[in-house]
């Protein structure tokens, strides 16, 4: 980037970055940002940055009292499960999650009646009214270990259909017998991966590695040198300096990469998650200065309570 397009940028961000910075202050406030989201929030006012999940676990150890969460409606459902003595607020205009809102409380209810004999694992991208049905709650890190280790040998995925195939692979993989069955749900950002153009790419670049995301479909794991979560792909990255990476997953990933480590040389394409990129600057400050009830994270408390035995029963089969 040009320098001086780079300086009139932080011309026109410093008064809100500062005057943000001077409202954490006043009213207590941590600001999380997932990396999905835009970077010049990444870089200026976001106090910690990773996926839902390290982010969740920010949430627990922050001090303050108020938690402005830069992502996605039910990342910051989940915080508040964590942290429900925290007042939780949303800053992006559309905080929706195709994957999330693919399923409900009422599916859930209907699913548990016509499989009474399964238990029903849900993936952390979903609603806390979804948490609060199921057994016990994974994360695209440690799914697969749990999966495994669930003491069911039938279990009933929610919600994400490739990354539930991709977990019936895996366990065929490890030998692992179980009858698993997966619902529907897709992340839009994740599923329009193509693993032709990974056979493309590493026909012109022979130090390609390619890292993929476990919600993408099986056809381009199949393809992947590496598959993990959102942190997992970031410390991958960090520890191999060399070569050309492709990295399938949404692009504020590779921003940050690129920002840290310029170096790394990155080819192909990536997907933008309008959900994510709905967290501005200017809502934060609007947030912070004059916070609406829509705004608020409300949970009801028994569904707090419900949604927080999957995520403790997550954390004791990961532990164990």
């Amino acid at each position: 980037m040009p320098e001086e397009h780079l300086r009139a940028l932080c011309e026109h961000y410093y008064p809100t970055i500062k005057e943000i910075d001077d409202l954490k202050k006043e009213t207590d406030t941590v600001i999380l940002g997932h990396s999905y989201i835009k970077s010049n929030i990444i870089y200026s006012v976001a106090d910690y940055v990773g996926d839902s999940y390290e982010l969740s676990k920010n949430a627990m150890e922050a001090k303050q009292k108020r938690i402005i969460f830069a992502a996605v409606r039910f990342m910051g459902e989940t915080a508040k499960i964590l942290s429900p003595q925290k007042d939780v607020l949303i800053p992006g205009t559309e905080a929706g999650c195709t994957l999330a809102d693919s399923i409900t409380a009422e599916d859930m209810l209907k699913l548990k009646e016509e499989y009474p004999d399964y238990a029903f694992l849900c993936y952390i991208n979903t609603t806390a009214e979804v948490k609060a049905h199921c057994d016990a709650c994974v994360t695209s890190s440690n799914v697969y270990n749990i999966v495994e280790r669930y003491p069911s040998d039938k279990i009933f995925f929610v919600p994400d259909r490739l990354m539930g195939q991709n977990i019936i692979d895996e366990m065929k993989a490890r030998a692992v017998k179980k009858d698993i069955k997966i619902w529907t749900g897709s992340c839009y950002a994740h599923e329009e991966y193509d693993p032709e153009m990974v056979k493309a790419l590493r026909m012109k670049y022979d130090d390609l590695t390619v890292m993929v995301h476990p919600e993408c479909s099986p056809a381009v794991l199949e393809n992947a040198d590496f598959v993990g979560s959102t942190s997992q792909l970031y410390n991958y990255v960090k520890k191999k300096e060399y070569g050309h990476f492709l990295m399938l997953t949404e692009c504020g990933l590779i921003s940050r990469i690129e920002a840290e480590m310029p170096e790394r040389n990155f080819v192909g394409t990536c997907s933008l998650c309008k959900y994510m990129k709905s967290n501005t600057l200017e809502n934060i400050l609007r947030v912070l200065k004059n916070p609406q009830p829509e705004d608020y994270i409300q949970i009801d408390d028994e569904i707090i309570k419900k949604a927080q035995l999957s995520i403790n029963r997550m954390f004791e089969i990961a532990e164990s």
